[in-house]
């Protein structure tokens, strides 16, 4: 068994000292939802010194609501809007001697794109403006993962092991019950029965059955550290080899 941990970082909320290092794959915010170009440096800092994979996380413009708010944007300022965001923090990467493996949305962005056909595009677009080579880390089976395959780019599913589910395989939106998980021997338990089965269960009981290559902790959720380190704990112990997808 072989699986990526990947978190949310550069986002300046969470302590990405602590957290980078158990990972295998870190989503770096670009700038648009929280952080900077310093923040951007400094986490790009911490996955070399770690061997940990650099995705862009792009998100909506929007730092009032750290990217949790889905915006209407215009098609054209959508993808110019991710394409300033991968641009800026390819530039950073590579000033580093490091590169992007691939991209994540953020956010309200990746929920839009789970089910928008129109933004999804448009992200894709941007993506493969960008380099064509690079996956996108996805929700497994949404319109996003479908529309990338249409357009020529790798998609990659996740499971989340710190947030719930609906019985259609969406997440479960913030603030609903059930939403948000923070007890690390729940998450932990949790995730290894989705390893070992490739089923995780909805916030009903339904069992989704979840294709994916990558399982996220979020950065900003309380407790992250402890629960990354529970997480990659349990899965060694049961023989999960910890590996980045890309």
């Amino acid at each position: 068994m072989r699986i990526d941990l990947n978190a949310d970082v550069g986002e300046e909320c969470g302590d990405d000292a602590a957290l980078i290092p158990l990972l295998t794959s870190a989503n770096v915010c670009c700038g648009a939802h929280a952080g900077g170009p310093a923040t951007m440096r400094r986490t790009i800092a911490l996955c070399q010194e770690n061997s940990v994979s650099i995705g862009a996380h792009v998100s909506y413009p929007d730092r009032e609501h750290f990217g949790r708010r889905s915006l209407d944007l215009p098609v054209g300022e959508l993808r110019a809007s991710v394409l300033a965001q991968l641009y800026a923090l390819d530039g950073i990467a590579r000033e580093a001697g490091a590169r992007l493996r691939y991209l994540k949305a953020h956010g309200a962005l990746y929920n839009r794109m789970a089910a928008d056909a129109g933004v999804a595009d448009t992200v894709i677009a941007a993506l493969k403006g960008f380099d064509p080579s690079l996956p996108l880390l996805t929700l497994p089976g949404s319109v996003a993962m479908r529309r990338a395959q249409v357009a020529g780019i790798a998609a990659v599913g996740e499971a989340f092991a710190d947030r719930g589910y609906r019985d259609d395989g969406s997440l479960q939106p913030r603030g609903e019950t059930g939403a948000l998980l923070t007890d690390t021997a729940e998450v932990s338990t949790r995730a290894l029965a989705w390893v070992r089965s490739g089923v995780m269960p909805s916030v009903t009981g339904k069992q989704l059955r979840l294709e994916a290559r990558s399982i996220c902790v979020h950065g900003d959720t309380p407790g992250a550290v402890a629960m990354a380190s529970g997480l990659r704990g349990m899965l060694r112990d049961a023989g999960v080899e910890l590996r980045a997808f890309a």
